[in-house]
């Protein structure tokens, strides 16, 4: 393949002279748009020197975030088969792109510069076309980003970050990321390239890359729109865009460290229309739920969610809070930050700064009569302190801790300096859980395990899937060829019993705490088994959730 490009690249034979159509051999300048030409006919491939109106049709097939970034217009569908323009129609990797996105036979048709440039008009209209145009190749005149940052000055940045092209550059990347539910954008400069990626249902899946030069001017603008300081490059900086899109409200906070090559972004988008707010969607079982409705029902105590960061803990919080709801109780929060306001439910953001940190803030919550009250993290021993004697005095508090399963919660709020005892008098439930990506519905199939992951799995586990089967998906339209659409969660619940409060109470460890749970406890890896035999994620999803948990 390397050599066939290298090939590709090669001028046409006899160079830049070709003989007159009279046969004579007066050296002729050949253009770029003829060299093409040659090119494509030696090849067999299709050359469009005009630009026709794209049929619909084909156009549908491709969205135009995706159209521009890969270059690529749909012009014609003839059944299975879709033809598309390339300025450049030796991009196999795009071509390759699109046909399993669309899940079409693609035919190549190349197309001069200005002709392509007016077919993404024709097709997608003018905004595409000026992203087209902005992503058209390297602009001599741009600095030289990754030698010269620090001589590109502030007034520089700015007026770079407002170009149009710039501008709607920047908004169909946040466009793309929202529409393909992302929930991370990451712009990563590097010594001769800047990468995009999007986390989709929590991977990270690499975009097409922006020009390089654009680097400084991508950063800038990002910063601009999250209000930060754009002339500083040397230190981490924090910020918060509001946008709207489809008439709903979109929230993105913004980080930004420096690196050697630049400043490195990460933009989370926190979309509400894509929060579950019920315990059923986010894939907890019957029991499970049942079990959770009874906790959250209780007048007071403490009940904690673990798991390391980004494994949904707020979202199940949110969740309980949201079928806890009633009127005729108080219910208030603490975060760092607030992810999403919920209706009915005081929300106070943790601002360090102004000296309000948890355990500030959750005293002075205590003196706003509150029935039930979510902190946001227990991170010092300050707020465990503070949580405990709260839940003692008849208030239910909810909150998070970093830990791998439910019971090394016990160890962690004893090592905060919480006493044992008191430990084992406020708790009522210890919840701990995972993310693994869904097996997309539309296109699941049956899959049989491979002797790779047989081989990870308990006797037991192999009984059950000998039963019920293992399932994948395809790749389809709807999942974007990924075979997952969405996340599905892997919880272990323990409810405190006098035999577990006795024991946690004489400060037993975890291991010793789990003889107390009873039989019928099924911890995280367990219960992911369960739901990848039933089709709803897969073997490797689980194993990769839950690697960090002891499956004894």
């Amino acid at each position: 393949m390397d050599e066939l490009y290298d090939r590709l690249s090669m001028p046409l034979p006899g160079g830049a002279a070709e003989p007159h159509a009279e046969g004579g051999l007066d050296s002729v300048a050949i253009t770029a748009p003829e060299q093409l030409q040659r090119r494509c006919a030696a090849l067999g491939i299709e050359f469009i020197e005009k630009a026709m109106d794209p049929e619909p049709a084909a156009v549908a097939c491709l969205d135009a975030s995706r159209a521009v970034r890969l270059g690529i217009v749909p012009i014609r569908l003839d059944g299975s088969r879709l033809v598309v323009a390339l300025e450049d129609p030796f991009n196999l990797t795009a071509v390759d792109e699109v046909a399993a996105i669309t899940r079409k036979r693609v035919t190549r048709a190349a197309v001069p510069k200005d002709v392509f440039r007016e077919l993404v008009r024709k097709a997608y209209g003018t905004t595409a076309a000026r992203m087209a145009e902005s992503l058209g190749g390297e602009d001599e005149s741009a600095p030289e980003v990754e030698h010269n940052l620090d001589a590109i000055e502030a007034d520089d940045l700015h007026r770079m970050a407002e170009q149009p092209t710039l501008v709607n550059l920047v908004n169909l990347l946040l466009l793309e990321a929202i529409q393909t539910r992302a929930s991370d954008v990451h712009v990563e400069p590097f010594e001769s390239e800047l990468k995009v990626k999007y986390r989709i249902d929590g991977v990270l899946v690499e975009q097409q890359q922006p020009p390089k030069h654009l680097q400084a001017a991508i950063v800038g603008r990002v910063k601009i729109m999250a209000q930060m300081n754009i002339a500083e490059r040397y230190v981490p900086q924090d910020g918060h865009i509001a946008l709207r899109f489809e008439g709903r409200k979109v929230d993105i906070r913004v980080s930004t460290v420096p690196t050697i090559y630049g400043e490195s972004i990460v933009m989370r988008i926190l979309d509400k229309s894509n929060l579950q707010l019920n315990l059923q969607s986010l894939g907890m079982n019957e029991v499970h739920r049942r079990a959770m409705d009874r906790l959250i029902e209780k007048p007071h105590g403490l009940l904690l969610v673990t798991g390391p960061t980004g494994s949904g803990k707020t979202t199940t919080l949110y969740a309980a809070l949201s079928k806890l709801y009633d009127p005729r109780k108080k219910i208030l929060t603490i975060e760092d930050p607030v992810e999403y306001e919920l209706n009915g439910i005081n929300q106070i953001p943790v601002n360090p700064k102004r000296g309000l940190t948890f355990a500030t803030g959750l005293r002075a919550i205590l003196r706003q009569d509150p029935d039930v009250v979510l902190v946001g993290e227990i991170r010092d021993a300050e707020t465990v302190d503070i949580a405990i004697r709260s839940a003692l005095t008849g208030h239910l508090i909810l909150s998070t801790l970093h830990t791998n399963d439910a019971l090394s919660s016990v160890g962690r709020m004893v090592d905060m300096g919480a006493e044992p005892y008191l430990v084992a008098s406020v708790l009522e439930g210890l919840l701990a859980q995972r993310l693994g990506r869904r097996v997309c519905q539309a296109c699941r199939v049956s899959s049989p395990l491979g002797e790779d992951l047989l081989a990870r799995l308990s006797d037991d586990e192999r009984e059950l899937f000998a039963q019920h089967g293992a399932f994948a998906g395809a790749g389809c339209d709807e999942c974007k060829g990924s075979g997952f659409r969405g996340r599905i969660g892997f919880f272990e619940l323990v409810r405190m019993t006098t035999a577990l409060r006795a024991a946690v109470s004489s400060n037993q460890n975890s291991s010793r705490l789990r003889d107390h749970v009873g039989n019928d406890f099924l911890n995280m890896r367990d219960d992911g088994m369960i739901k990848a035999a039933q089709g709803f994620t897969t073997v490797s999803e689980v194993l990769r959730a839950t690697q960090d948990v002891d499956d004894g």
